[in-house]
This record gives C-alpha cells, sequence and structure tokens, in this order.
C-alpha cells in the first residue's frame, strides 16, 4: 500500500493544478532476479516487483482531453483523445499518449481525464519504470472509463504502446511484473503462452538493488542490436532446425552442432539466451525447494553470460557484482535489465542486507569514485 505520506503528496499536487480530489493508482518497479534478454526471444524470465512506484492521481474531465503533469520533468502537457495519432517524439509524454491511443485502438471509449504523476522509480536503471508508468496510467484510464480489463490483458496492451508509441521493442517482462506484482514472491513468467508461476522468496532473504548511477549512451541502440542478432540467428538456424520459432526452440546441444553456420558474434548472443533460459528453470527449482545458495550460484553465471557473451556490461556493473562476490552473506549478484549501467541486484542474507548495503557503497566509491544508491527491499504488490 501507499504510505500516507506520499499519498497526501500526489494528492496535494493534484488538488494545487486541478483543484479537486483524485483516485490514485500506483504501479511498482520491478527487479529482475534472472532471465535477461530472453523475454524478446519467447524464453523465460523471473522479476519481482520492488517498494517503488509510479503513482498517478486521477479524476475524468467533462471534454474529450487529457492534462497531464508530472513532477519528475516538472511540466504540463494537454492531449487531445481525438488526436493520439503520430509516431515516437523522443517526449515522455509519449507513454500517456500511446498507452491512450492503444485502448482506443483495442475498442475501448476513453473519458477525458486530468492526470497528475509522480515517480520514485529512477529513471534508466533498469527497474521496470517505463512499464511502471504505463501500468499505473492505464489503472487510471481504465478505472475512470468503467474499462474492465484483466491484468494481462492491460500488460500486453501497455506493451503494445511502448512499441508502436515509444519506439522501444521489449518484450512483455516489465508490463506483467508492474501489473501482476504479488507480496513475498517473484514471477516466473513464460513468454511465449504467458503462463506463470509466482514463488515464494525463501525466508531470511534480502532482495538488495545497487544503482551503479551510470547509464552510458549506447545502451538503446545496443538492445535493439541485440535483439536484430539474435533474430539473425534464428533465421539462420531454422535452415537447420526446422521448425524453430525463437531461441526458445533451440537446445544448446543442436546450438554447438550447427556453429559453424553462424558468425561468432551472432553465435555467442544465441549461447547466452539459451542458457539464460536453462538458469530460470533452475532458478525455478531453486526456489521450490527454497534453495538460496543454489539461486545464488546462477546468477552469478547470468551475469557473466551477460558480460562475455552477451556483451551488455560495463566495468561499474563489473565491479559491483565483484564487490557482492567477496561479502559476506552473499548468495548471489547479477546486473540486471537492459545492461551499460543501472543496477545490479543481490540477494543478501537478512542478517547481512544493511552490513552489506554499507559495504559497497563504501567499497564502490572508493574503486568508481561514484556513490551508489542501494535499496533493500521486499516484493510489493500493484494498488
Amino acid at each position: 500500500m501507499a504510505s500516507p505520506s506520499t499519498v497526501e503528496l500526489v494528492q496535494s499536487r493534484f488538488r494545487g493544478l486541478f483543484g479537486t480530489d483524485a483516485h490514485i493508482f500506483r504501479a511498482p518497479g520491478r527487479v529482475n532476479l534472472i532471465g535477461e534478454h530472453t523475454d524478446y526471444n519467447d524464453g523465460f524470465v523471473m522479476p519481482t516487483s520492488i517498494g517503488l512506484h509510479t503513482s498517478v492521481a486521477a479524476a475524468k474531465r467533462e471534454d474529450r482531453r487529457l492534462e497531464v503533469y508530472s513532477d519528475h520533468f516538472n511540466e504540463r502537457i494537454s492531449l487531445s483523445l481525438d488526436d493520439l495519432s503520430g509516431g515516437p517524439r523522443g517526449h515522455w509524454s509519449d507513454f500517456i499518449g500511446g498507452v491512450a491511443a492503444i485502448l482506443k485502438h483495442a475498442g475501448h471509449s476513453l473519458t477525458g481525464a486530468n492526470l497528475a504523476i509522480n515517480a520514485d522509480v529512477p529513471l534508466g536503471a533498469g527497474l521496470g519504470s517505463s512499464a511502471s508508468l504505463e501500468i499505473a496510467v492505464a489503472l487510471a484510464l481504465t478505472s475512470l472509463s468503467e474499462i474492465a480489463l484483466s491484468r494481462p490483458e492491460l500488460a500486453k496492451l501497455c506493451q503494445a504502446a511502448e512499441h508502436e508509441y515509444v519506439g522501444t521493442h521489449c518484450g512483455i517482462m516489465d508490463q506483467f511484473s508492474a501489473s501482476l506484482g504479488i507480496v513475498g514472491h517473484a514471477l516466473m513468467l513464460d513468454c511465449r503462452s504467458l503462463n506463470y508461476r509466482l514463488l515464494s522468496i525463501p525466508p531470511g532473504v534480502r532482495v538488495v538493488i545497487c544503482n551503479s548511477m551510470v547509464r552510458h549512451q549506447l545502451a538503446s541502440g545496443e538492445y535493439n542490436r541485440r535483439r536484430i542478432d539474435c533474430e539473425t540467428g534464428v533465421a539462420l538456424l531454422r535452415r537447420h532446425i526446422p521448425g524453430i520459432r525463437a531461441l526458445r526452440d533451440v537446445e544448446i546441444e543442436d546450438l554447438d552442432k550447427y556453429q559453424h553456420v553462424l558468425p561468432t558474434q551472432i553465435f555467442r548472443r544465441c549461447r547466452h539466451v539459451i542458457m539464460e533460459n536453462r538458469r530460470v528453470l533452475a532458478a525455478t527449482e531453486a526456489l521450490k525447494s527454497h534453495d538460496a545458495e543454489r539461486f545464488g550460484r546462477l546468477m552469478f553465471r547470468s551475469h557473466a553470460s551477460l558480460r562475455d557473451d552477451y556483451a551488455v556490461s560495463c566495468k561499474e556493473l563489473d565491479c559491483l557484482v565483484d564487490l557482492a562476490s567477496s561479502s559476506s552473506g552473499v548468495y548471489g549478484a547479477r546486473m540486471t535489465g537492459g545492461g551499460f549501467g543501472g543496477c545490479t541486484v543481490n540477494l543478501v542474507h537478512t542478517d547481512h542486507a544493511s552490513v552489506f548495503a554499507d559495504h559497497i557503497v563504501r567499497a564502490y566509491r572508493e574503486t568508481s569514485g561514484i556513490t551508489a544508491d542501494i535499496y533493500v527491499c521486499d516484493p510489493v504488490q500493484s494498488t
């Protein structure tokens, strides 16, 4: 639930802008425990929602406009529900207009609305800030317009909004996690069937997120290049393995058998995705048996693969993982998110979490000259 101070902050901002009270809609950020760059390959992922949110205060308007204020950007914009056409403009309002446009294209009638947005999910840190915003806005618009949609339907529509109106060809993981997060659980999601399983995080374990505070500029373009590499690999392998639709369908033994038909870089990208899917399935079994040590070992292997085969890590993320690997009470650590900066996720024994956080801040600052932000968190639920 939102803390009273947070609710009052958003309500106060809304009253100052629009002169009335509002309903509050919230969606959490997420951290991906394991399963990186597998979602757009029809694979498996395992995110958990975190105690950082996007909050949207919302109330109906009598006309056909969306009046939207963002605390983060200190900017107010106006959109017409009758003119939501156009591609990405590279502006934060693309997310708002995109969600509204996709809902309209799906056949839903929207009412005008006043919206005030406040978020504590850090932007560009790989913690699902975009999906958190999309889901919170979608919850607001559908509730005000009395549109009944299941949470999985909402997630799919928000993914489409990001594809078509923001220009990021993301997988479905972030939107699913933002819409379906459950307290105390990880979400093991099959990104092809959209079947999911809730798994209890072992007792006595905390999820600790370390924000490297760096975001290298090549991240967005490189994300799309990795997706193209994977699609190229599937196209080349399909000549020898009929019927495959995505890397999800390729076994590591087949990849090794046909390594000679793949350029070295494509082979390594494919190897990461195939082995990462295996690691998610193994991590599922580890959580079912409350085996935090096994889960942690899989996290370290995931990071090595992301660093060496998928080449999406960077020196700051590697530094944070190295520091975690030599810290007491740490089961596992890895980079999380698209890469080239952002955060690491760490599985830490509860008794060591506070000391670990202090150690990472001090040691990372000594090594890199950067002061990391640390979030010690438990999973939370969308409201």
